[in-house]
């Protein structure tokens, strides 16, 4: 007898395009799509279990194993640095990790480079590889906002269609890395439970090759 597959699900409008390919899937759990508030959602018949998070956490389930896997963003992926196998990329939630600034900004090098960001990791990594000396100044939110107050010099953060930068008068410098959602999974899930994600991933994949 097959055991509980553990998906966790980010939240959102991202959460529910990846639900429709885990349907398509063959994994399907109708119950997900009542107008309710549930968290939780199981169906034995197919043997799976979804669960709504916020899409920062999706990882931490998925390491710690509360989830056997999950989708993540590749942003999420590359600031906490989770051990968990990364499956597939789904290319779906695409986006651009960058650096933005006034568009009157010219480094001066000669000087430490004032960062704003909520990805102080990826910034740091980025900054190091160029040998870069910069100062983060980590903040949750409104990060736009840090340039025009003079708090920092530029930022770093996702970039999707760029109207927020332009309607603060700041535009993209440099662009970092492409992001998009990926299928993660817990690494002792995969060894015990390697048919079922096996047979999720092989559909996914072919569900991605028919949309080319």
């Amino acid at each position: 007898m097959k055991t509980m597959l553990n998906v966790a699900l980010p939240k959102g409008r991202l959460g529910e395009k990846v639900y429709d390919m885990f349907e398509k899937a063959g994994f399907e759990c109708p119950s997900i799509k009542e107008n309710n508030r549930k968290l939780i959602f199981e169906n034995e018949e197919v043997n799976v279990r979804y669960f709504w998070v916020k899409p920062s956490d999706v990882a931490i389930y998925v390491e710690r194993g509360a989830a056997d896997i999950g989708v993540a963003g590749k942003d999420i992926l590359l600031e906490y640095e989770p051990d968990v196998y990364e499956l597939l990329d789904l290319d779906i939630g695409r986006c651009r990790m960058a650096v933005a600034a006034k568009s009157d900004f010219r480094d001066n090098t000669q000087r430490t480079l004032r960062v704003a960001t909520k990805f102080s990791n990826i910034a740091q990594q980025y900054y190091m590889s160029k040998g870069r000396d910069i100062d983060i100044i980590h903040l949750n939110g409104s990060i736009e906002i840090a340039p025009i107050l003079g708090l920092s010099d530029v930022i770093v953060d996702i970039v999707e269609t760029g109207t927020t930068l332009k309607e603060n008068n700041l535009e993209v410098k440099e662009t970092i890395v492409p992001i998009s959602a990926r299928l993660i999974s817990n690494k002792t899930s995969y060894k015990f439970k390697s048919d079922q994600i096996n047979e999720i991933l092989k559909e996914m994949a072919s569900q991605m090759e028919a949309n080319k």
